[in-house]
């Protein structure tokens, strides 16, 4: 409720607990909750495998309000990202239809910040790490796709008469579909072979790409930003090795590097108002104002906050915790118990 009155009155304690709130606020409350949670989450991705747990939990709660809450007000609750075009002097409005900088952007660069503060993992190099069961990624894949449609039409179904929800869905399938056969044509080129892991991250650069702008391009223009995703965020998440920062997940490569794109992309070839659609400098101009604030601002605060708990309440586990396997040290229990004695 704090999350929500926060994004869109700017006072925590405006209708406090969701009172006085009818049945459309409450579904946009609601609605609105999912992407906070799947923001943080994201960030999470980055540090997999060393962080404590205790002090993720702390960094979490502060991060979203000092971050994701205000960022979304920004955004989509009246605030000065929103505004940025009359403020500039009547250029466009800056579009992000359903989170490309308050989500993905704003998600990529926290975890950039704290990969930074937590460092590499003990065992790090070049496929050191790979997904212990491929269907499952696949399954996760699929299940992400298909949610996706609900996040990116989910505001249109609030409209009435949902007016723009097929253009939306169309745009959704086919950016997803081509960013895939991106990703795969860089493996393929690169390494000789496609992969279906590849296929499974080039999906959710597509969907990245997509988010901002599913409600504003042609179904061409999607599919062709699907195209750019996917090879440059097959290319990106190659960047931690030579950069040498420990992106878990690759939340950088994927959900960073696919949120700009999708989120400049706009600038170019937005309906009506891209520099090549009818339009001039302004969209584009307006895009890279607001996609780099976000950045920066989300980066600054992540690295600052994370460093401040790693010199009180400490936020690494101990090489020895992580080479043992912080599921079992931690929490107690492991995803597979494999020995003797086990039972499903």
């Amino acid at each position: 409720s704090v999350g929500d009155t926060l994004n869109f009155s700017g006072n925590p304690f405006n209708s406090f607990g969701l009172e006085g709130l009818g049945n459309e606020d409450l579904l946009g409350a609601a609605f609105g909750a999912t992407f906070a949670i799947i923001t943080v989450a994201l960030i999470s991705g980055a540090i997999a495998d060393r962080a404590k747990f205790g002090s993720w939990m702390v960094f979490a709660g502060i991060w979203a309000t000092l971050v994701y809450f205000p960022v979304a007000a920004w955004v989509w609750g009246g605030g000065w990202i929103m505004n940025l075009g009359e403020m500039m002097g009547s250029l466009p409005a800056v579009i992000d239809y359903a989170g490309g900088t308050a989500v993905h952007i704003n998600a990529g660069a926290a975890a950039l910040g704290l990969a930074i503060v937590l460092g590499r993992r003990v065992v790090f190099h070049k496929g050191a790490h790979k997904p212990h069961n491929v269907p499952l990624v696949l399954l996760g894949a699929a299940l992400l796709w298909f949610g996706w449609f609900g996040f990116n039409a989910g505001a249109e179904f609030l409209a009435e008469g949902m007016p723009g929800v097929g253009l939306i869905v169309v745009n959704t399938l086919g950016a997803t579909a081509a960013a895939i056969l991106g990703w795969m044509v860089v493996e393929k080129l690169k390494d000789g072979k496609a992969t279906a892991v590849g296929a499974a991250s080039g999906a959710v650069a597509g969907l990245v790409a997509i988010t901002p702008a599913c409600a504003n391009l042609t179904p061409g223009f999607a599919l062709l930003l699907g195209a750019v995703a996917g090879i440059v965020s097959a290319l990106a998440v190659e960047w931690k090795f030579k950069l040498g920062y420990d992106d878990s997940l690759d939340v950088v490569g994927i959900h960073l590097v696919s949120g700009l794109i999708g989120t400049l992309y706009l600038g170019f070839f937005a309906i009506d108002t891209g520099l090549f659609t009818g339009g001039d400098f302004g969209q584009l101009t307006v895009q890279a104002i607001a996609a780099f604030s976000v950045l920066l601002y989300s980066f600054v605060v992540a690295l600052v906050l994370g460093f401040a708990i790693q010199k009180t309440i400490g936020f690494r586990v101990t090489s020895e915790d992580e080479v043992a396997g912080i599921d079992n040290i931690v929490h107690g229990e492991e995803g597979y118990q494999l020995e003797e004695g086990a039972r499903l």
